[in-house]
């Protein structure tokens, strides 16, 4: 078992609290020093009542199954006896409706672009294994309903 930790730090700053119309914008403070500005997404709340500039909790959602998926990609590749010199991703997480009627983050499309070197590279059927294996060994896309796909570019 493992147990990981943030803090979420928000104040109301003397706003009135009551006319819903207070900063959304708040702190994300981690175990090892990282601190990240967060706020509701300027999708949800308007400007200046969410701060665009800060990390809405959707994109860290979505930012943390790309990430995830990455870690164990590269761990894999590495295995298999590849050589990864480059991994970049444009995830893009779709927010609608689910089966319940509920706003959700229901579908998260992975579009990473790879960089290999050295004698071994892998073909597109080892790629896809290589992307299948990550997803299957992947801590957050263990933890969610969303569905999760992985973009060849």
């Amino acid at each position: 078992m493992h147990e990981y930790s943030a803090t979420v730090e928000w104040h109301r700053n003397g706003a009135v609290f009551s006319d819903r119309r207070y900063s959304r914008a708040h702190v994300w403070r981690f175990d090892g020093g990282a601190t990240v500005p967060g706020s509701s997404s300027p999708l949800s709340v308007r400007a200046p009542y969410s701060d665009p500039a800060a990390v809405d909790p959707e994109e860290a959602f979505i930012a943390s199954v790309s990430s995830c998926h990455m870690l164990w990609f590269l761990d894999i590749a590495a295995r298999a006896g590849f050589v990864v010199d480059s991994y970049s991703d444009e995830a893009v997480g779709v927010m609608e409706k689910n089966a319940q009627g509920k706003l959700a983050v229901t579908r998260i499309t992975l579009r990473p672009k790879i960089a290999f070197s050295g004698a071994k590279t892998p073909s597109a059927a080892e790629l896809e294994a290589l992307h299948h294996k990550a997803h299957e060994e992947c801590f957050i896309a263990n933890s969610v309903r969303t569905e999760i796909t992985v973009a060849s570019r």
